[in-house]
């Protein structure tokens, strides 16, 4: 499917590791530790349909819809059996979703107010920007009330979901699903989310010629340092290589993610996935239509190849990882919720393995 260009992506960039000591809420976008769930919500730990064991929690996504009254809130799974490395079946997504009226029923019988780091929170509206506060500034935030905006996605935007880190003041029954004991925690860190479009001279081209460099080794091309983002030209030397697989998806992902290489994730829905290999002919036709209302299920985001190299265990000395390509995760495109519900809808995704993993580590 061709990318639109009225288009918005929305890209997740690892923000610093999360103190045990904060308590996170359904509203943290996150890598890692355990799931926080909403209010109504109760969830029996996921298991792996290969090997039975317990599914580790990979990321956790706070993404309400436009013109939506719900809370909406998506959990990834992975296994970490080696020998389920890769496959689609080892993985799950969980979508869960209230009403803000359910939250503020919480809030009548709580006194704690939780606060969270302000790296973790921010209002993605064009005309906020959160970057950059001293630390005065910072503890303001953290102590404000928030409420959710019913404009809190930007206008003038196609995108139907803006990802949001928000903490509703007013104490919160924050519910945090019980993970059994033999299940790896993966090390906690925050996401913090900004367009795609506006990355143009945010980062420093060091770690990509890095990364381009032992490519060019690896495939026999020569495809040249990164200029300037800001020009626009970023990377085109990429189209003039002759790649030594012939994979020319995979050439055309890297060129993609060649302005942002060390972004975990890349949200856009009902938008347009990004292969990093060539997929099956079939793939419309892989992706089922919603098991409760039967609508179509459209894509909404993929984890990325640098998430790999952040999914290590919390707290121990087990040498477990995760190894994937892309996971691309599809959901109902009505988001249906049945009123009363206390249990999360499963999604769809599927994953791409890399081929080539040493390239994003």
């Amino acid at each position: 499917m061709a990318t639109s260009i009225h288009e918005t992506v929305l890209v997740g960039i690892c923000d610093g590791v999360i103190d045990k000591k904060i308590n996170t809420s359904y509203c943290t976008n996150k890598i890692g530790d355990r799931p926080d769930l909403l209010p109504i919500i109760t969830l029996q730990y996921p298991i792996c349909r290969l090997c039975q064991r317990g599914l580790s929690h990979v990321v956790q996504v706070y993404c309400p819809l436009a013109a939506s009254p719900y809370h909406r809130t998506i959990n990834v799974f992975a296994c970490t059996n080696p020998q389920c490395c890769g496959k689609s079946e080892s993985w799950i997504v969980l979508r869960s979703q209230c009403l803000d009226d359910d939250i503020k029923g919480r809030q009548h019988n709580k006194t704690t107010t939780i606060t969270e780091s302000a790296m973790s929170r921010t209002d993605w509206c064009d005309e906020a920007d959160d970057w950059g506060m001293d630390d005065e500034e910072q503890a303001n935030v953290a102590e404000s009330s928030v409420q959710l905006p019913n404009d809190s996605v930007c206008e003038g935007t196609d995108v139907s979901s803006k990802f949001q880190d928000l903490c509703i003041d007013g104490g919160v029954d924050q519910q945090s699903a019980i993970q059994p004991t033999d299940v790896p925690i993966f090390q906690a860190f925050y996401i913090s989310v900004m367009e795609e479009t506006d990355l143009d001279g945010f980062h420093d081209t060091d770690h990509e010629n890095e990364l381009l460099r032992e490519y060019e080794e690896r495939e026999g091309v020569i495809v040249g340092e990164t200029r300037s983002c800001a020009g626009g030209d970023a990377q085109e030397e990429y189209e003039k290589a002759t790649v030594k697989h012939g994979d020319e998806v995979f050439t055309s992902f890297m060129k993609k993610i060649s302005l942002c290489p060390e972004q975990v994730l890349r949200y856009s829905w009902s938008g347009s996935p990004l292969f990093i290999t060539e997929p099956p002919s079939n793939v419309n036709q892989m992706v089922p239509f919603c098991g409760h209302c039967s609508s179509p299920r459209v894509f909404e985001f993929q984890l990325m190849p640098a998430l790999v190299s952040l999914l290590s265990s919390a707290g121990t000395n087990l040498d477990i990882s995760l190894e994937f390509g892309t996971v691309l995760v599809y959901t109902c495109r009505n988001s249906c919720w049945k009123s009363g519900s206390v249990v999360p809808v499963e999604e769809f995704l599927f994953v791409q393995p890399d081929p080539d993993q040493k390239l994003f580590k």
